[in-house]
């Protein structure tokens, strides 16, 4: 089932059936425009799926193109199936109407796209719920500060985030998630400062009020922090697991 946008009737929410910890009720895609629509993050490839995207942008003049925030498979897997052309943009462009701005962090291909009306199609860089990963591999925590900077940057008026629900004031928004990020950056640096070298250690100061069922969630974000101190010089030496 499709929902408009609150206040931007030129934006549709479809929800991929894709549930999970990471994608929370699945990932949302999103239809932007007419004659023809923009498809962002198609999501996955289930039949059902795919046929309300079709038939949601049947009533909007078809599907011109298909647009990628970033290339992981729970964004990606339908794309090629809407027989559109795929683009995943590198940053800096426009496509569709949509300005692109390059925010790597969650992933090293992350953009976000950008209307004149002020809606900003976010991917995993911001969720309705929760913090994002920013994962080994391809993630990084300060590439991913900076892209939250960015977007403070600009004039938002509607966060459509890759999981979640809307998210309708974005600037309190980026600041919960910078926040959160400096919060914990702070616990960690002072179990560090206080002496401890043992990641388990470390987590479990650090990370002291999460369920044991998201420990390994948090353990992935400690990584990330790591690596940032690291990289900032400002690592201790000696880590130990």
């Amino acid at each position: 089932m499709s929902e408009a946008a609150p206040g931007h009737a030129e934006v549709v929410r479809i929800v991929a059936p894709n549930p999970g910890p990471m994608t929370l009720e699945g990932t949302n895609t999103y239809l932007f425009g007419a004659d023809p629509c923009t498809v962002i993050d198609p999501g996955s490839a289930d039949p059902g799926h795919l046929g309300a995207i079709r038939a949601a942008a049947a009533e909007r003049g078809g599907i011109g193109l298909v647009l990628l925030t970033h290339s992981h498979a729970d964004h990606t897997e339908g794309a090629e199936e809407l027989g559109a052309e795929v683009v995943l943009p590198g940053g800096g462009e426009t496509q569709a109407g949509l300005r692109v701005l390059p925010t790597p962090g969650h992933a090293a291909d992350h953009v976000c796209f950008l209307s004149d009306s002020g809606v900003c199609f976010a991917g995993d860089l911001v969720l309705g719920l929760g913090s994002t990963i920013v994962p080994p591999g391809g993630g990084s925590l300060a590439a991913y500060m900076d892209s939250l900077a960015l977007l403070q940057a600009q004039e938002i008026d509607l966060i459509c985030p890759g999981h979640g629900p809307w998210i309708t004031d974005p600037e309190a928004k980026l600041a919960e998630y910078v926040e959160h990020r400096e919060m914990r950056e702070g616990k960690l640096l002072a179990a560090l400062d206080g002496g401890e070298r043992s990641r388990a250690a470390l987590l479990a100061e650090a990370w002291s009020e999460i369920p044991i069922e998201l420990l390994p969630m948090a353990a992935m974000a400690m990584e990330a922090h790591l690596e940032k101190l690291e990289g900032e010089g400002r690592l201790p030496e000696g880590l130990r697991e």
